[in-house]
């Protein structure tokens, strides 16, 4: 099976699992988890932040965010590509009671001058606009790399109007991985960050939230109100500890990765691919040739038969991520099966 679905299906190394084992746990609703306490103090550290708060998953950090730097009534500056409008349940709507404004960016990058078109003018009728949220890498650009110059423009854009800055960087790993910029400095305008552990890390579970003490205080009470209170999490921060030091180094591999299979699609008939946008670990291809007019479902169910998983990223879109569990080996498997069965 080569399952390139995603980077969250990746599953715990044995020499993982080993310091899972080894973990000291405590009561985390207590703040007694030396773990958990250990993981926040270094993922706090590598974003430059002053306190971090472990949450199951980075949809709930993205919505603690949003709870922690807004209140209801507010407006939220984000592109029609990100995951916190299209893969997050309506959650701000729900959990916090804002309204997403929806800005339509160059394949997920907001200019300054889009964002200053897009903050209201601030009668009393309007609605506040009080927060901007960014990702990087940007998960439907295809892992894009948020550019840091474009990151600092639309800061300066969001600060001189007061208006807090959230980043989803769930991939900030593979951002970083790819251009040698520290996470602390892509972290360094926004107010709060998320990081996931289980994607391109490999850890099972849990994502990070970081930023003020002060607002990772009230993030603490609001994970309590949304369920995401744990008790004895230290096995899941150990795992998390344990992709920081031993997995985010191998990041750069899963990049060679897509490279290969992207290059490879590129030379298929079949398929078109823009080779330009295969930043880091996700590699976005479309049906072309005799496939234009087949149905993206159809292909998948096909490839599913050679023991090949993608997803489909729209009618006629593919998504292939590669990932830490997928060997060079398997990515030629791969490239074979797209040969054989649509080349």
């Amino acid at each position: 099976m080569i399952d390139l679905r995603s980077d969250t299906v990746t599953k715990p190394t044995n020499a993982m699992r080993e310091a899972m084992h080894a973990a000291e746990v405590g009561d985390d609703v207590f703040g007694e988890d030396p773990s958990a306490l250990e993981l926040q103090h270094r993922v706090a550290e590598l974003l430059g932040k002053e306190d971090a708060l472990f949450v199951p998953s980075g949809v709930m950090g993205n919505q603690l965010a949003i709870k922690v730097l807004t209140q209801p009534g507010d407006e939220v500056i984000v592109d029609r590509s990100s995951h916190i409008f299209n893969y997050e349940s309506g959650g701000p709507a729900v959990l916090s009671g804002v309204q997403l404004h929806v800005v339509d960016g160059d394949r997920g990058v907001l200019t300054a001058a889009q964002v200053r078109k897009a903050i209201r003018p601030g009668a009393y009728w309007d609605t506040p606009t009080r927060l901007v949220c960014l990702e990087n890498t940007i998960n439907k650009a295809g892992g894009r790399i948020y550019p840091i110059e474009a990151t600092q423009r639309v800061a300066e854009a969001a600060r001189d109007r007061g208006l807090y800055l959230h980043l989803d960087g769930a991939r900030l790993w593979n951002a970083s991985a790819a251009t040698g910029i520290s996470e602390r400095e892509f972290a360094a305008p926004f107010d709060t960050v998320t990081v996931c552990m289980s994607k391109g890390l490999g850890a099972p579970v849990g994502s990070l939230i970081a930023g003020s003490r002060e607002r990772m205080e009230s993030a603490r009470r609001y994970r309590k109100m949304f369920g995401g209170g744990m008790r004895q999490i230290g096995m899941l921060a150990a795992a998390g500890l344990y992709a920081i030091e031993h997995h985010r180094a191998h990041l750069p591999e899963d990049h060679r990765k897509a490279r290969r299979l992207a290059e490879a699609i590129h030379a298929m008939d079949s398929f078109s691919v823009d080779l330009d946008s295969v930043e880091t670990n996700i590699v976005l291809f479309d049906l072309a040739g005799d496939l234009v007019d087949r149905d993206a479902d159809v292909v998948l169910e096909t490839l599913a038969e050679d023991d090949l998983y993608l997803v489909p990223f729209g009618p006629r879109t593919l998504r292939a991520t590669l990932h830490r569990d997928v060997t060079m080996d398997d990515v030629e498997r791969a490239v074979n099966i797209l040969k054989r069965r649509f080349g």
